[in-house]
């Protein structure tokens, strides 16, 4: 079995390695460009260390399944950035600012078809159960996009619905590919799903931290602006769980609702006010005791897969770094 860091290079030498159509240049460049800036690669890394905890014998029969996961991430991300109007990706200007809507929307498209495409090199004897687990994942991504989009248009959204939601815009492809792995690698549907389970939890943690630091991270290491989701009033852990707190309280709930109307042209003022509101009510504090509270329930998720010592350190170290990350 391979250290983390051994396995995060054949990762990233893997996404290096991709070779994309030359022609038509309008469609793949705007593609490439989107793979080229990096990010954090967790999907396909999560996917070979599953997959390597059981098999040591690494190939392109995991690593291009292991890498449709990013290129399907990516297509999600080039989508979400048109919908929400973003400037800046991983510290760079978003496929659809670089060109136009219409470049970013087709080469996305391409990107989740390729996606398709590359998780057809998984072995014959898996393929069939990878294709429906990678095919329903890739389904409720969207139906977890579309519930985002609903809510920017409801004036009260329940902590309930928000988790509903994170799990399938961003926990399923995480469970997906923690369960890909492990199918790849041969072992049984509960050893799977016990991985799913565990990567399920982990994705809840790991989007919710992403909310706290969109509003308490250092924007120099978190590669967007910080405040992005306050200046857009967005229906995020923090905000539907100051609002809970707020409406307890008649005053409160009016002062937080003028925070909220502050005009975008007035975007550092806005930032700063709902910040400090957040810190009134200790959202910041709750929001990381949630992210730990989930962290604990992913790995109390591992306790019945009977993992050696070996192989429990090695998933819980990627889980450790998963939930102290800053970016």
């Amino acid at each position: 079995m391979l250290q983390l860091e051994q396995l995060y290079k054949i990762i990233d030498q893997e996404a290096e390695n991709l070779i994309w159509p030359a022609e038509p240049a309008g469609l793949y460049t705007p593609l490439k460009y989107m793979m080229d800036m990096g990010g954090k690669r967790l999907r396909p890394r999560l996917c070979l260390l599953t997959y390597n905890l059981y098999k040591d014998d690494i190939g392109s029969h995991i690593l291009t399944p292991a890498m449709a996961l990013e290129v399907f991430h990516n297509f999600t991300l080039i989508h979400d950035d048109i919908m929400d109007r973003a400037n800046i990706r991983r510290g760079m200007p978003t496929v659809y600012r670089k060109w136009n809507s219409n470049t970013a929307i087709l080469s996305g498209d391409t990107m989740c078809l390729w996606a398709f495409k590359m998780l057809n090199k998984a072995p014959k004897e898996h393929l069939q159960e990878a294709l429906n687990l990678f095919t329903r994942t890739t389904i409720e991504v969207c139906e977890g996009q579309q519930l985002d989009m609903d809510f920017e248009t409801r004036d009260n959204v329940s902590l309930t619905e928000y988790i509903n939601m994170i799990g399938l815009k961003t926990s399923v492809l995480l469970a997906c590919a923690a369960s890909m792995g492990a199918i790849i690698a041969g072992v049984n549907k509960a050893t799977y799903q016990g991985f799913y389970d565990f990567a399920y939890k982990l994705g809840l943690a790991f989007q919710i931290q992403d909310d706290y630091l969109d509003s308490f991270g250092e924007e120099s290491i978190f590669g967007k602006k910080v405040g992005g989701d306050i200046i857009n009033n967005k229906k995020t852990w923090l905000l539907i769980k100051c609002l809970e707190e707020a409406n307890k309280d008649k005053a409160s709930a009016i002062k937080l609702k003028q925070l909220l109307s502050i005009d975008s042209s007035r975007s550092d003022e806005k930032i700063k006010a709902v910040k400090e509101f957040y810190s009134n009510f200790n959202i910041d504090t709750k929001a990381l005791q949630t992210i730990n509270s989930l962290y604990e329930e992913a790995l109390t998720s591992l306790n019945n897969l009977n993992l050696s010592n070996i192989q429990k350190e090695q998933i819980e170290s990627f889980a450790a770094a998963l939930v102290s990350r800053k970016k």
